[in-house]
């Protein structure tokens, strides 16, 4: 048996599955959590990953293979991954940020390793990535990326068949990319002032204007004017980001994933495309934008990906 866990700066969730072709059971989804010591989280995947064998009737000892998709960036510590991420960890910006911890890093890879038998970490967009290229819409594809707009905004990426890893499993970390002059303010967790994710992740919308991102967009779908330029301000900020991604890599394709871009695809996906068409046609002509493939379940499934 194998636990697949997807951990998010929202929630944490976490499957069972007894192949990497066998369905998921037992999901359940819970707050990730932000207090007590930084282990908290690893904690609470072991405690989730009982509850939901003990719902199956399932022997927690019989899970061997934990894949476990995560939010980042990563540290590694006595070779270990350790999440150094800003929506979790609040150490990292202060207190400015309002996160009820001053953790600098969430302990994640040892704790489960001292339990089950084989565990494998690695970045939530690597591993959407890798679930995309074996289940969703990037299959075929050599040259392309999966990018999540969702609490944060993450990226993985392929290049000539090969997801890019990096020295720490951190490649791809583009939301923290800048793409504009900005005079904002607007502050990531991560401590920089105006990049992509301090500009247009889900958590700083409503920092930044005062609503809820799921308000906006609706606002924005029905036509009301101001929310409708918002808006498009934000589809420029990461539609920049996304084509410097096709430029830089000479991708094919881009899966778009995560809640924030998919509750309100149809509205988005136009909108973003239009930052890539046209401009520098030798090598943006033919490049598609399109919703991932795996929909919602993307997360799910990225980590089942990682135990294949």
């Amino acid at each position: 048996m194998r636990a697949c866990v997807d951990i998010g700066g929202t929630k944490v969730a976490v499957s069972l599955s007894a192949s990497s072709d066998a369905p998921l059971v037992g999901r359940r989804s819970e707050p990730t959590a932000k207090t007590g010591d930084n282990d908290a989280v690893a904690v609470q995947i072991m405690r989730m990953i009982d509850e939901a064998c003990a719902e199956h009737g399932i022997d927690a000892a019989s899970i061997e293979l934990v894949g476990v998709s995560s939010t980042g960036p990563f540290e590694l510590h006595g070779g270990m991954v350790e999440l150094a991420t800003p929506n979790i960890c609040g150490g990292i910006a202060g207190p400015a940020r309002g996160l009820p911890n001053t953790w600098m890093t969430a302990i994640i890879e040892a704790p489960l390793a001292r339990r089950f038998g084989r565990v494998r970490v690695e970045n939530d967009a690597v591993a959407g990535l890798e679930a995309e290229r074996h289940w969703g819409a990037l299959k075929g594809l050599d040259h392309c990326a999966y990018v999540t707009w969702s609490t944060g905004v993450g990226v993985g990426l392929c290049v000539d068949g090969r997801a890019l890893r990096g020295k720490n499993g951190n490649a791809g970390h583009a939301g923290h990319s800048f793409v504009v002059d900005d005079a904002s303010g607007a502050l990531c967790g991560c401590g920089n002032l105006g990049d992509v994710e301090a500009l247009v992740a889900g958590n700083s919308i409503a920092r930044r204007f005062g609503q809820p991102a799921p308000d906006l967009f609706s606002a924005a779908s029905a036509g009301e004017r101001h929310a409708v330029e918002i808006v498009d301000a934000l589809c420029r900020v990461i539609g920049r980001m996304l084509y410097n991604l096709v430029i830089t890599l000479d991708l094919q394709r881009i899966s778009l994933g995560g809640s924030v871009f998919w509750h309100h695809r149809d509205f988005l996906l136009p909108r973003l495309q239009a930052q890539i068409d046209g401009k520098l046609p030798p090598l943006t002509r033919g490049v598609q934008l399109v919703p991932a493939g795996l929909g919602e379940k993307v997360g799910d499934y990225a980590a089942l990906a990682l135990l294949d």
